[in-house]
């Protein structure tokens, strides 16, 4: 892929998209290096989706490293890699598989510049996938983000298109904090414009202006929420969808103003409801606008079990477009 002239907007698939923010990033900047289990072989050449394509015949063994099969040594060389100077992108197979290196991204990564008063920092951006939808079974499917957003110190990024993916991307890279990048699996041959401009963490995105109600939603239920609208419109009703895009830190700001022009708010995550981030949106929505709410606050989240391999059974897990529309009508009273 020859690099994006400027100012042309490009339809990408997200996982070229992301090929094409960590192309850019390591052209831009020397001290960024890419490692991680196959990021050089696999059945396209960059990982088991694809991702890190080719860059290592660009970039050369030295700045794209594969590494042995060990999420705790691969995530602690990070640490250290991004602790002495360096900006490593640090590619994890699977989200679930951070749990294996969670030492160093909770006790080290995240309290680095706490714990020595500054003299670190640790800008170090840890890429990887989640999400059901491809019959990954329950070791490979989880959608984890609420668990790294409780920790201080740690920036969580949510894409869901291919604009988002590149801009978010190349933002991590230049942050100076420690970045969990979550990729959906089953969104990285969805296609859309690129326009190849970092966007900045912590920013929501209104997705679709509307009147009725806020519907906040990340990833694949972004994409749902949106499908759910354009159904709902035959009905009279207008969705107004806010994507937050960065769960860690969280734009409350835009989504406190979405509310309060729209009197009403659900929340829409693949993550398991109970105790999930959505709650957090809601506690600080009525803290933040109580009073203006008609209707109380929903959450809309994954059940709380396991996702299965049986393609019904994992279906059922997540939230549904049907599920989301029943939801929207109880909030507005239909």
């Amino acid at each position: 892929m020859n690099a994006p002239v400027a100012n042309k907007v490009t339809q990408l698939s997200i996982w070229r998209a992301l090929n094409a923010a960590l192309r850019d990033a390591m052209a831009a900047d020397p001290t960024v290096f890419l490692m991680g289990e196959d990021i050089t072989s696999w059945g396209t050449g960059g990982g088991i989706y694809g991702v890190t394509r080719k860059l290592v015949d660009e970039f050369g063994p030295e700045r794209v490293r594969n590494t042995p099969i060990s999420e705790e040594v691969i995530i602690s060389a990070g640490v250290g890699a991004a602790m002495r100077g360096s900006r490593p992108i640090v590619e994890i197979m699977y989200s679930d598989f951070i749990l294996l290196g969670m030492d160093a991204v909770i006790n080290q990564a995240a309290k680095a510049r706490y714990m020595f008063g500054g003299q670190f920092s640790v800008p170090m951006v840890l890429r990887t996938n989640q999400g059901s939808g491809m019959g990954k079974a329950g070791q490979h499917s989880q959608c984890l983000e609420t668990l790294y957003a409780h920790i201080p110190g740690l920036e969580v990024i949510t894409p869901g298109t291919s604009d988002d993916a590149y801009g978010l991307l190349r933002s991590a890279v230049d942050s100076p904090n420690p970045t969990i990048f979550l990729e959906h699996k089953a969104l990285y041959n969805e296609r859309g414009p690129v326009t190849y401009e970092k966007i900045p963490i912590g920013k929501a995105k209104i997705a679709r202006e509307g009147k009725d109600i806020t519907v906040v939603a990340t990833q694949m239920q972004l994409h749902r929420a949106l499908a759910a609208a354009e159904r709902l419109v035959a009905e009279g009703i207008e969705i107004e969808v806010v994507d937050p895009r960065t769960i860690a830190p969280l734009d409350t700001n835009t989504i406190i103003a979405s509310v309060e022009k729209t009197k009403r708010l659900l929340v829409v995550h693949e993550a398991h409801q109970l105790f999930g981030w959505g709650a957090e949106v809601v506690c600080q929505v009525i803290e933040g606008c109580g009073s203006a709410l008609r209707s109380p606050p929903r959450r809309l989240g994954g059940k709380h079990a396991p996702v299965s391999y049986a393609e019904a059974m994992e279906q059922a897990v997540m939230p549904s477009v049907d599920e989301i529309i029943a939801a929207v009508k109880a909030s507005v009273g239909r």
